[in-house]
């Protein structure tokens, strides 16, 4: 099965988007982004395995392994220049794959991380080995999960073993001191995450030599579900590609 899903080709675009999703997501939680972004843009989102349309595939359970294969499998579509952008663990696992692509030669212009703290400041918010109750209750923390849907046994059932592997990866990962990037960053943060403040976001500043900026937008974790608008066009901008 295919690591991406592009929900519109576009055979024309000069630059290509990939986007990251958080733990617990899927591909489908970038979808809309092709309606907006620039038609100068393809965007291509991941598919993580163990989920919706690759449900039967076995989880990745390694940060750095996960990051790998998402590299390996960009290769082929690396003939025109690409950004990448990712939301929460998807951000740690884009600067991941943002490093492996910059040894090999062919960086992206650009990284987009997303709702989370740097790579080397992870902090010790922990919801492994809780129970499902705890484990829901910190998806409907966050914001993006419908507390009343996830009372169904049989969509627990189906959700928490790949949200739980999410949370477990990204735990457990561990950041690994070597060559900073040289790619340009961008941090985008919800003025009201509980799990990422404007100071800890700075921190992104610490991993590459090319320019760093800061966007913070009102609301919470999952502030750019109802400012999609305003991220697209930051991400435009910074691309200085033409408007949607």
């Amino acid at each position: 099965m295919t690591w991406f899903r592009c929900a519109e080709t576009r055979p024309w675009a000069s630059m290509r988007l990939f986007c990251l999703p958080h733990a617990g997501g899927s591909a489908g939680f970038y979808r809309s982004w092709a309606k907006e972004i620039s038609p100068a843009v393809e965007v291509h989102a991941v598919q993580y395995p163990g989920r919706a349309d690759r449900l039967g595939d076995a989880f990745v359970t390694d940060a750095h392994q996960l990051a790998r294969l998402i590299a390996g499998a960009m290769a082929p579509l690396l003939d025109r220049p690409a950004a990448i952008f990712g939301h929460s663990m998807g951000a740690v696992i884009a600067y991941e794959v943002t490093r492996l692509l910059q040894e090999r030669g062919a960086a992206p212009v650009h990284l987009f991380a997303s709702g989370t703290r740097p790579p080397h400041d992870r902090g010790d918010d922990r919801v492994t080995g809780k129970d499902d109750d705890a484990v829901v209750a910190e998806m409907v923390k966050l914001g993006g999960t419908d507390a009343e849907a996830m009372r169904d046994p049989e969509l627990r059932e189906l959700v928490l073993p790949y949200v739980r592997n999410d949370f477990r990866l990204i735990e457990e990962y561990v950041h690994r001191p070597g060559t900073r990037l040289t790619v340009p960053v961008t941090a985008v943060i919800g003025d009201a995450d509980p799990h990422v403040t404007e100071a800890q976001a700075a921190g992104w500043a610490e991993v590459t030599d090319g320019r760093f900026a800061l966007r913070v937008l009102h609301g919470d974790h999952f502030y750019l579900v109802p400012r999609q608008s305003e991220v697209l066009s930051e991400v435009m901008c910074t691309l200085e590609v033409p408007a949607g």
